[in-house]
């Protein structure tokens, strides 16, 4: 496998062509710990060592170390993982890249931007209360409680937007203590 190098202007970037190219739509960026928790090759780069940054694009993966450390030492370390991830096959970054917590953030903010007021306008409410299995579970209140259209605002409303603009969302259940 051939991987071909090229020192930047700034010598602080080095420059890695594999012939193979890396299998990525645009370019990805990893600079701090929550972005290289993403990639698997870009984790192990940066556990050599003296790294600031990445770029990876279709074509080229870029490197930017610290001042202090020199080429002579990382560059064969670098190769060495770039050969590895190539010849192994894995994916270039995590499937899961969405948290949990991000998902419970992305219910929470739909709810209170989008369906609260709907039916705050109607003298009811909407409460959060879980998120588990790809479940939401949501406590209505106020004149929503007993309401004969309850079940229809859960399902035709809060559940078909939740559902079109989350992924993860499966379904919206009524939430029982």
């Amino acid at each position: 496998m051939r991987i071909e190098t090229q020192l930047a202007a700034d010598n602080n970037i080095m420059h890695f062509f594999p012939e193979s190219g890396f299998p990525i739509k645009g370019s990805m960026e990893f600079s701090d710990a929550k972005s290289l928790r993403r990639s698997p090759l870009a984790e192990n780069i940066f556990d050599l060592g003296g790294i600031t940054a990445l770029v990876i694009t279709p074509d080229c993966l870029s490197v930017t170390k610290d001042a202090q450390e020199n080429w002579e030492d990382l560059k064969p370390q670098i190769l060495a993982e770039i050969m590895d991830f190539l010849v192994k096959g894995e994916p270039l970054v995590h499937d899961s890249s969405v948290s949990e917590d991000d998902v419970v953030r992305n219910i929470v903010g739909l709810l209170n931007a989008r369906i609260r007021p709907a039916i705050q306008k109607d003298g009811g409410d909407i409460a959060f209360r879980k998120f588990e299995n790809g479940i939401v579970y949501v406590e209505l209140q106020g004149k929503c409680v007993g309401c004969p259209y309850s079940q229809r605002t859960l399902k035709d409303g809060v559940e078909r937007l939740l559902k079109t603009y989350i992924k993860e969302v499966i379904a919206v259940e009524k939430y029982e203590n």
